[in-house]
């Protein structure tokens, strides 16, 4: 997954399918954010119509990510390479 992280100008960018039944309601988006909140880096979000800041759970409740979905994670910061990489892990592999 490494590989397909690209260099924009805010910062690394990764983008995943949503493979979460029911999409990101709020049990992921809360474990979405919780993990997010352990990195130092700004971390976002996006989708074709919006983004949100990953650390808040209200923020990406309201972005109703549906599964099947792609979603676009950009962080900035020492830490982002390895952010970007556990939270795509995270949208890949959660079932519920």
């Amino acid at each position: 997954m490494e590989e397909h992280i690209i260099q924009t100008p805010e910062g690394l960018s990764l983008t995943v399918p949503v493979r979460i039944p029911l999409g990101l309601h709020a049990r992921p988006a809360a474990r979405l954010s919780s993990c997010a909140q352990e990195f130092s880096a700004e971390i976002t979000i996006k989708t074709e119509e919006a983004e949100a800041d990953a650390k808040s759970m209200l923020d990406i409740l309201s972005l109703a990510i549906s599964e099947g979905s792609d979603v676009t994670f950009c962080a900035k910061g020492n830490d982002a390479r390895e952010a970007l990489l556990h939270l795509a892990s995270l949208i890949l592999e959660v079932r519920n």
